[in-house]
């Protein structure tokens, strides 16, 4: 990502955390067996959080310009060498975050309905579609 600069790419991490790990501690010394009650009150301490992830779950999304989309997948290929497991790395063909392709996106954008309205709005770093485009596009 070093080669992209913070500002021409958006990442979203979609697993997060929430997982804490806990540790029953155990004397190991001498005499330790008078001092602790074996596995009885075991819940433990705190010691650390986790993610629950499940296999072909996503970890993270990456959107940028499609000039840069070399440069990403050779930054998500190094990453991956950093998490456990087996990852890999897909190129979507939707616009962005969204679920709409990126054919179909060129094309509602210069479309307008007919009170001259645009049929996407920006809305700062996403977009949103008027209500009659979503009820058209879920027929189709």
């Amino acid at each position: 990502m070093n080669n992209l600069g913070k500002e021409l790419f958006h990442m979203r991490v979609r697993v997060h955390p929430f997982h804490v790990i806990r540790i029953n501690k155990m004397l190991s010394c001498a005499g330790a067996d008078r001092l602790q009650s074996g596995m009885r009150g075991a819940f433990g301490k705190p010691n650390g959080t986790a993610s629950r992830v499940n296999r072909r779950q996503v970890l993270f999304s990456v959107r940028s310009k499609i000039n840069k989309t070399l440069e990403l997948i050779e930054a998500l290929r190094r990453a991956k060498y950093k998490f456990p497991g087996k990852q890999k790395i897909f190129v979507s063909s939707a616009w962005g975050f969204s679920g709409i392709s990126r054919k179909n996106f060129q094309k509602l954008k210069d479309l307008e309905n007919l009170e001259g309205q645009k049929l996407i709005i920006n809305d700062g770093a996403y977009f949103k579609i008027q209500k009659k485009v979503k009820k058209t596009l879920k027929t189709s």
